[in-house]
């Protein structure tokens, strides 16, 4: 009776460690419960969206094509011009010149313009006389041919508009390769964490056999040979245990390498906990068209806005082979104040024309500029089928690590049970110690790969948001 009651005893300290790691992997695995000691996926993320330096540098770049676009509107801005010009010697006044111009640019090749002109002086051009109180004219100067449609300043203003774009597209690229990487580096330290509990768990299994073993060489019933068996299994769970908690201590510095508060990078502390995340799918939740985020890819994004500046600068290019020719037209008057007196009796006209005979400079520009295009076209092409063949094989990939998650939570619990019969029939003295260490060591290669599908389902999934370049959204709901 007595032998009989320490066996169960034993077999209940086998069992014991078993119920304290299904609680400690209760809260470990799961983002139900939060204490002060644990860190959850969507507050990392938050961390690393709002003060990581990338994320600042990210919205750099988006004032970079704000800017870029401020500047090229700057061309259409109304401009005053004065030009003053004075010589003097020996006491004679040669001529002394003020000429002041008001400028309206506008969308096409168009500029209207008012003007104030002031000149005296002994030797002062006859060209140059006007009243003595001044000459005033109002008029309009354009370009009929090359730089009416568009010109170098409209073709600024919409390069930059597009600027704009592929800079917010670069935005988002940046974004969300960062939180990609942060996502991989918390499953990394997940994985690490419930590796090193896995080992704790076996650790204290193998301690607790080996005192049991004791016992029994004690008691006679078993061969001392046994316990040479059990010590050399609790220095290997330490070994393991040792290179698991090697491996947690460099996954979490990894983890601080995303978190950074007010300029300053943190370290996460020993004690603190990862919390399994519980990741869906958009694809598969929401039933979004992967064709229609893909089209919303940033990277996709930058190339459709660089096609379309390079549309303009192709448009530009071609403006180019057309002859220059330019018209100023200005209605002249002595009394601004009175409308009707600028008439077609007093002005001045300005006709200038230009054609190079071979255009060989401007038929080389827009060549190259047509090759540019076709380059950046079959690129986009080439991303396009890339992007998609990759999220299809994502998406493939998610499904069966469903299927393999669900085989092997079955194995672990099978191997649990086959663990817990070997033990109660080593000592009924049925089975030996070689049978149970090897059955113990297969539960362990067991949970441990069950441990890294887990963590592959999720960096799979995390996969598939950076490919359709929605990243920003993966804690959302």
């Amino acid at each position: 009776m007595r032998i009989f009651v320490q066996h169960i005893v034993i077999i209940s300290l086998f069992l014991f460690p078993k119920i304290i790691f299904s609680q400690v992997k209760e809260l470990t695995d799961t983002s139900k419960e939060s204490t002060e000691n644990t860190l959850s996926f969507e507050e990392y993320l938050g961390y690393v969206k709002k003060h990581h330096p990338i994320i600042k540098q990210a919205e750099l770049s988006l004032s970079t094509g704000e800017a870029n676009l401020l500047k090229a509107r700057g061309g259409f801005d109304p401009k005053i011009e004065v030009d003053y010009d004075r010589k003097k010697f020996k006491k004679t006044e040669y001529f002394d010149k003020l000429n002041a111009t008001f400028k309206i640019p506008t969308w096409y090749g168009v500029e209207f313009k008012a003007n104030f002109e002031e000149n005296t002086g002994e030797y002062l051009d006859p060209s140059f006389t006007v009243p003595e109180d001044g000459l005033y004219s109002a008029g309009v100067s354009l370009s009929l041919a090359q730089g009416f449609l568009i010109n170098e300043r409209m073709a600024s203003l919409k390069k930059a508009q597009f600027f704009k774009e592929q800079s917010k597209a670069n935005r988002d690229l940046l974004v969300n390769n960062l939180l990609f990487d942060a996502s991989k580096a918390y499953f990394d330290w997940v994985e690490a964490t419930n590796e090193q509990h896995i080992y704790e768990t076996f650790l204290n299994n193998a301690s607790t056999r080996l005192k049991a073993i004791e016992r029994s060489v004690e008691e006679g019933e078993k061969a001392a040979i046994d316990i040479t068996q059990a010590t050399i299994t609790l220095n290997n769970r330490k070994l393991n245990l040792e290179a698991a908690k090697l491996k947690r201590v460099k996954t979490s510095l990894s983890v601080s390498n995303f978190l950074w508060l007010d300029g300053v990078p943190m370290e996460i502390k020993e004690e603190i906990i990862p919390l399994l995340p519980e990741i869906s799918n958009p694809e598969f939740e929401n039933n979004i068209s992967e064709k229609t985020l893909l089209e919303k890819h940033p990277k996709l994004l930058m190339l459709d806005a660089k096609i379309n500046s390079l549309k303009v600068d192709r448009k530009l290019k071609r403006n180019k082979l057309l002859p220059k020719i330019d018209l100023q037209y200005n209605f002249l008057s002595q009394d601004y104040d009175q409308v009707n007196s600028f008439n077609t009796a007093n002005y001045k006209s300005f006709v200038n024309f230009s054609f190079p005979l071979f255009l060989r400079k401007e038929r080389g520009e827009l060549k190259l500029t047509k090759i540019k295009l076709q380059d950046t076209n079959f690129e986009r092409v080439a991303t396009s089928l890339n992007l998609q063949n990759k999220v299809e094989a994502i998406s493939a990939e998610i499904k069966s690590l469903d299927r393999q998650n669900s085989l092997i939570a079955t194995i672990v619990i099978d191997y649990e049970t086959l663990v817990k019969a070997e033990e109660r029939k080593f000592f009924l003295g049925e089975s030996s110690l070689f049978l149970i260490n090897s059955q113990e060591q297969k539960l362990i290669n067991s949970k441990l790969k069950k441990n890294k599908l887990i963590m592959k389902k999720l960096s799979t999934t995390v996969q598939f948001y950076n490919l359709l370049g929605v990243a920003e959204t993966i804690t959302e709901k």
